[in-house]
């Protein structure tokens, strides 16, 4: 897993790379990691969830962790649908939306054992209770 952790500064994307970014659900990418991945890798405006150019948005600004929730798990599924994709995970919520890695983290427990996933370091410490 330690070889798994996204970077903190992405600023190029290999081929089959996705930035995995938080959005709004009405697919606003007006600031953060939204707006990088929709100036630089494909975004769509107006698109808040799913595959998108080199990018996958995982919607965190209309509620709480469980709202979220529903997004992670169809990302997840997504990833393991496509292993030849390498997902880099932001620290999705953590920025504008306000959450915690403690609270966002725990979304991500079933990511652990899929290969073609990345996230970042705080998720992983939270995810092995550190």
């Amino acid at each position: 897993m330690d070889t798994r952790v996204t970077s903190n500064h992405i600023t190029e994307l290999k081929p089959g790379e996705i930035f995995v970014f938080g959005s709004n659900l009405e697919g606003a990418h007006g600031g953060g990691a939204a707006l990088l991945a929709w100036r630089k890798w494909g975004a769509v405006w107006g698109q808040g969830a799913g595959l998108q150019g080199q990018t996958y948005g995982i919607p965190t600004m209309h509620g709480g962790p469980e709202d979220i929730r529903p997004y992670v798990d169809d990302f997840i599924a997504f990833a393991r649908q496509h292993p030849a994709m390498t997902f880099l995970v932001t620290e999705i919520g953590c920025g504008i939306a306000g959450f915690t890695p403690q609270e966002i983290a725990p979304l991500f427990r079933e990511a652990r054992e899929v290969d073609n996933i990345w996230l970042p370091q705080r998720f992983w410490d939270v995810l092995n209770g550190k």
